[in-house]
This record gives C-alpha cells, sequence and structure tokens, in this order.
C-alpha cells in the first residue's frame, strides 16, 4: 500500500523559504505516467494545486508550476530515498495553509482529492514572525 507523509517546519518567518519534504512508501516515485504534486488548503479556502514533478523522465524529472505560484515555487525529487520537496520562497502569512502531498496517474493540476491515488494527510505551516 503507497502511503505518502509530509515533513517539515511547521512555522516559518515572513521572507524565508519554505521547505516540505513528502516521502512515499509502498511504493517507487519513479512509477510511469505518475504525477506527484503539492495542494495546499489556506484556512476557510478551497484547495490549490501548487506544482508537481513526474515520476518518469530524467534524472531530475519534469516540473509543473501554478502560474500564480511559478515565481516562487521549486519542487525536486531525490529517487535514491524516494521522497520529493517543495520550496515556496518569500513567504508571507497568505501562505499559511495544510499543505498535502498527492500523487495521481495521469492526474496535473487536480483540486479535489478524489482525483488523486494517494495523498498524505497534511502538515499545517505558519508563516508568522
Amino acid at each position: 500500500q503507497v502511503q505518502l507523509r509530509e515533513s517539515g517546519p511547521g512555522l516559518v518567518k515572513p521572507s524565508q523559504t519554505l521547505s516540505l519534504t513528502c516521502t512515499v512508501s509502498g511504493g517507487s516515485i519513479r512509477t510511469s505516467a505518475y504525477y506527484w504534486s503539492w495542494i495546499r488548503q489556506p484556512p476557510g479556502k478551497g484547495l490549490e494545486w501548487m506544482g508537481a514533478i513526474t515520476g518518469s523522465g530524467s534524472t531530475s524529472g519534469f516540473t509543473y508550476y501554478s502560474p500564480s505560484l511559478k515565481s516562487r515555487t521549486s519542487i525536486s525529487r531525490d529517487t535514491t530515498k524516494n521522497q520529493f520537496t517543495l520550496q515556496l520562497n518569500s513567504v508571507t502569512p497568505e501562505d499559511t495553509a495544510v499543505y498535502y502531498c498527492a500523487g495521481g496517474n495521469k492526474v496535473l493540476g487536480g483540486t479535489s482529492f478524489s482525483e488523486y491515488d494517494y495523498r498524505g494527510q497534511g502538515t499545517q505551516v505558519t508563516v508568522s514572525s
């Protein structure tokens, strides 16, 4: 059974970089046709897809980003650790949210958990000084 688990700091100061890691167990992130995504949900708002990285492709994979976050977002993967990571630069309090990692077969940009085959339980990140 594939399981995903997010990890990272729960509190980040404004202007700093938010870094989260998703560890995948029970399966390989190099599964063909899979996209591994980061999704967030700010308090009182809906799900926002942030970006994704492919399971296949070159050593570093191929990345896709939400246009609204592209300038501040970077997603990478470490196939030796079966992990993929999110970096969000120059955070503000508006980036406070529950952050989820998720994986789906040919799912790119989905904003409903029902579209994904797997997802983590989510981790709360608060941006505050």
